[in-house]
């Protein structure tokens, strides 16, 4: 078999399977030795299931043989360490859950185990998806593959870098204010957050339940359109799934852009975006008036609220989410407890990481007797504003675009003692959770040797447009085809 299989597509890979130019099994084994081969310097894996992965190869060979292949059969991709995975352990980044081995699947793998897609293994993450970085989890900081003294982005910051570096085809992830988006710019791939409720979330460790919602992560389009139809769908275990048909989302790849509405907001591009970043975006946005789409400027006049309601919203489910997480029912249990409180303090106390910690305090407070209204309640009120100013822009255009992130991935440890500039590298992103509706980021260039993402923001449900404009895009770009030198 070549040494360039990895830096094939999925949509090449799908089709050299089916032609027999290889089977599963050596697909599977390259990726494998990549991962082992990488895993010291990026880190990108917390758990790697080599036994699994082949013997899930070897039957999706017999399923090809047999004529009876899904979209992904046979193809190896990488799972964002949230879901559950029966007789893996899933471990969310945290020493809380480091010794958890899940009971049951999670929708969104029993999916792609239906299509016949082979596990590589859990991606690191953020300790329960908190922070923008990944560097609080539990078994250290992922390296970012184009600079190793860079962060990744977060939470899905594996998931990112296992697919930049091509150790991966593609990654699930999961975005609760930008952690599929951000990472995805910062790592130089593309990545999707489905509108809320398309993917389900059962299964998926929660962080905040009206937020969070999984998605996929690839190098192209073309490749997130594959891995969507698989993941998407109704479940009717997950209360906040939509019953709303999955269309054919590789159907409309390549239809005309021309005639298309896309709304630059005004608030995207002022104080607070690096100039070099800006520059980028504009010679990104420049492609599109050449494909035939119309660019207007619009106003989201609400976006300067957007961080900090996210940091009372997002805290407040936490807390409730993880008040489960006691070394009693799930989770890290101490030695000797004295009684039934020392056994709860110091289990939690020892199992959290610093940031899980102050987003459980952040969220227990918003939510205590006396500050439920002036904050929690509050917090929801602006949510509507926010919604609000998105519906009143997608009156006027079809898709609205800007940066994924403020600037290029910062170095490890540049952030860390400071919470609130950590905050802020979602800036861009986290309105679009508020509001649950899809966005997408695509690779647009480099600053100092370091991708810059793009964003694009569709309306309910228009995932097909979103990927549409991302496929024409990359079929008049190479962003999405650079692999970082040293795992080229």
């Amino acid at each position: 078999m070549s040494n360039d299989m990895h830096s094939k597509t999925i949509s090449e890979l799908a089709i050299g399977l089916r032609n027999g130019d290889f089977s599963s099994e050596e697909l599977t084994r390259s990726y494998l030795d990549r991962i082992n081969a990488s895993q010291e310097r990026l880190n990108a894996f917390i758990t790697v299931t080599d036994e699994q992965a082949m013997k899930q190869a070897q039957a999706a060979d017999q399923r090809i043989t047999a004529g009876d292949s899904g979209i992904l059969t046979g193809i190896p991709i990488a799972h964002k360490d949230i879901f559950c995975t029966d007789g893996v352990r899933t471990s969310c980044g945290s020493k809380m859950l480091d010794p958890f081995i899940a009971p049951y699947d999670a929708k969104v793998i029993e999916n792609f185990q239906n299509d016949g897609a082979v596990m590589l293994g859990k991606t690191n993450m953020d300790e329960f998806a908190m922070g923008s970085s990944n560097e609080t989890s539990f078994y250290g900081a992922v390296k970012n593959p184009w600079a190793l003294d860079a962060v990744p982005g977060g939470s899905s910051g594996g998931s990112a870098a296992a697919v930049a570096a091509r150790i991966a085809p593609g990654a699930t992830g999961t975005d609760t204010g930008g952690s599929i988006r951000q990472p995805a710019a910062l790592c130089g791939i593309t990545g999707i957050k489905p509108t809320y409720g398309r993917v389900s979330r059962y299964g998926m460790i929660a962080y905040a339940s009206s937020l969070d919602q999984a998605g996929p992560m690839a190098a192209s389009a073309e490749d997130c359109a594959m891995m969507l139809q698989v993941m998407a769908g109704f479940d009717k275990r997950d209360s906040t799934s939509s019953e709303r048909d999955v269309p054919d989302y590789s159907a409309d790849l390549s239809k005309d852009l021309s005639g298309m509405k896309i709304g630059l907001p005004k608030e995207y591009f002022g104080e607070g975006l690096d100039g070099d970043v800006a520059k980028v975006i504009e010679t990104a946005i420049d492609e599109y008036k050449k494909l035939g789409a119309e660019v207007v400027e619009i106003s989201l006049p609400n976006t300067h609220m957007a961080v900090p309601t996210y940091y009372v919203v997002a805290p407040a489910e936490c807390s409730s989410n993880l008040s489960r997480m006691d070394g009693v029912r799930f989770g890290h249990r101490c030695e000797d407890p004295k009684d039934l409180e020392d056994l709860y303090k110091r289990s939690r106390g020892e199992g959290f990481g610093t940031e899980v910690k102050r987003r459980i305090l952040i969220g227990a407070y918003a939510l205590s007797s006396g500050y439920y209204d002036a904050y929690y309640l509050k917090a929801q009120r602006v949510r509507n504003l926010i919604s609000e100013d998105f519906k009143q822009a997608f009156e006027k255009v079809d898709l609205i675009m800007g940066p994924t992130t403020p600037t290029p991935a910062f170095n490890l440890g540049e952030k860390s003692d400071d919470p609130l500039a950590m905050y802020l590298a979602d800036i861009y992103t986290i309105a679009v959770n508020l509001a649950g509706l899809p966005g997408m980021s695509l690779p647009a260039g480099f600053v100092n040797d370091r991708p810059i993402g793009l964003q694009l923001i569709g309306n309910y449900f228009e995932e097909s447009r979103l990927l549409n404009a991302g496929y024409k895009f990359q079929q008049a770009t190479d962003w999405h085809q650079k692999i970082p030198g040293e795992f080229a």
